[in-house]
């Protein structure tokens, strides 16, 4: 819990450096630093290759990560946007699943319909929890070699592994097949709609064929069984390379050069207000153990077959919410006048008397120039177009209900039949 309120801590003051729109001021610098002084933090393969390139690195998930580079953290986030950039995200869970029990397994912990992907596809899901909580998000891809690579968040490594683990154990007690293991390598996130101009020149597949949330095993920069996965977490098309950690740098040098695409580093600020544009979940900030997939609008993740066999963990309640509607929902909010809302801004009726709900993340927009957030908010209050008011500051800023994304993603999708 300790990282997880750090971890608020300091995104908190990466919103507050965009709303700055220039470089992190020095005394956000200092606070971020005071953080790391109180956490044991770990360091990923990339952490020298980051000091070298002038990453100003903060405590993010128990990790030491780059806030930012030499650019300003909106010329970061519009570079996503318009060009490509490259994210370490070596510090999130990766782990293999093996043994003839694995899809069992998996979809004991999860609600995820495993069994239904195909080859190489994945899918976004959630460990779900007896109350029906979210431990965690996570993304589950059903290789063609017999095994499920699955990545999860950094915050949440030690609980999910330890939990899995616990599962894994469970079931050989009961003579079944399965077998968890971490996976050590590398990870990078390309992101941005140049994505494929600099990455295909490097790498022995047909980017063309490999549609958003399927994966592959190839060749790349010379580098065999490198994963790369078509998905990210901008909104942007991008792709997440698995590689080893002793050629992660040079892998990155190769893009940053790439004659084919301008294609820059970026750090935890942008990625933040990328992921806020595309509407997307912080855990620990937009679901945690107390919410539940329905509240947080994420019923789409529940497989049709998981709802029939209602076997996962929480299920009962869970799918009483998805019949029933749940008393709040998160939802987004879009407001043109006053300061942006921060997580943990209070949420009232649009006569200001009535509290109604709570931020849980907000930021100035760069792509739309306006303040966006999400939060949860009385479902009878929930419908796009509400009027609410936000206490900011000590001052009530109007609000509209809005629907997310924000921003329309650009996920590349397989030709419709």
């Amino acid at each position: 819990m300790y990282l997880l309120k750090m971890q608020r801590n300091v995104l908190s003051l990466l919103q507050q450096a965009v709303t700055s729109r220039t470089a992190l001021t020095s005394d956000v610098i200092t606070s971020c630093r005071y953080f790391a002084s109180k956490a044991d933090l770990k360091k990923t393969c990339l952490y020298d290759f980051h000091v070298s390139q002038g990453g100003k690195m903060v405590p993010f998930a128990g990790y030491l990560m780059p806030v930012q580079y030499k650019d300003s953290l909106i010329i970061s986030h519009e570079h996503c946007r318009n060009k490509a950039v490259i994210f370490d995200v070596s510090h999130m869970l990766q782990t293999k699943v093996t043994g003839k029990n694995r899809i069992e397994f998996m979809e004991s912990l999860t609600v995820a319909d495993v069994e239904g992907l195909k080859d190489n596809q994945g899918t976004l899901s959630l460990f779900t929890r007896d109350n029906g909580g979210i431990n965690d998000d996570l993304i589950i891809t059903k290789t063609n070699e017999d095994y499920l690579y699955v990545v999860s968040n950094a915050a949440c490594a030690d609980k999910d592994f330890n939990n899995m683990k616990a599962k894994e154990s469970e079931m050989i007690g009961k003579g079944l097949d399965v077998n968890v293991e971490k996976i050590n390598m590398a990870l990078l996130a390309l992101q941005g709609p140049g994505m494929v101009k600099a990455l295909q020149p490097l790498v022995e597949t047909d980017l063309s064929k490999l549609y958003f949330m399927t994966s592959v095993i190839t060749t790349l920069c010379g580098i065999k069984n490198c994963r790369v996965t078509r998905c990210g977490y901008t909104g942007e098309d991008g792709v997440e390379l698995s590689v080893p950690e002793d050629k992660a740098a040079e892998i990155c040098e190769i893009l940053l050069s790439s004659k084919t695409m301008d294609v820059k580093l970026a750090g935890l600020g942008p990625r933040d207000s990328l992921r806020l544009e595309a509407g997307l979940c912080l855990y620990g900030n937009d679901i945690d153990e107390n919410t539940t997939p329905i509240e947080g609008t994420l019923a789409w993740t529940i497989g049709k077959r998981r709802r029939k066999t209602a076997d996962f963990p929480g299920a009962q309640i869970i799918l009483e919410q998805l019949k029933n509607k749940p008393t709040k929902k998160r939802v987004g909010f879009v407001s043109t006048s006053g300061a942006p809302a921060r997580g943990g801004a209070v949420i009232f009726d649009e006569s200001g008397e009535k509290e109604i709900g709570k931020i849980t993340s907000g930021s100035p927009s760069p792509t739309l120039k306006t303040n966006i957030s999400m939060g949860y908010i009385e479902t009878p209050f929930s419908k796009n177009n509400t009027k609410v008011q936000i206490k900011v500051r000590n001052k009530l800023v109007q609000a509209t209900v809005s629907k997310m994304p924000f921003v329309a993603a650009s996920y590349y999708q397989p030709p419709k039949n």
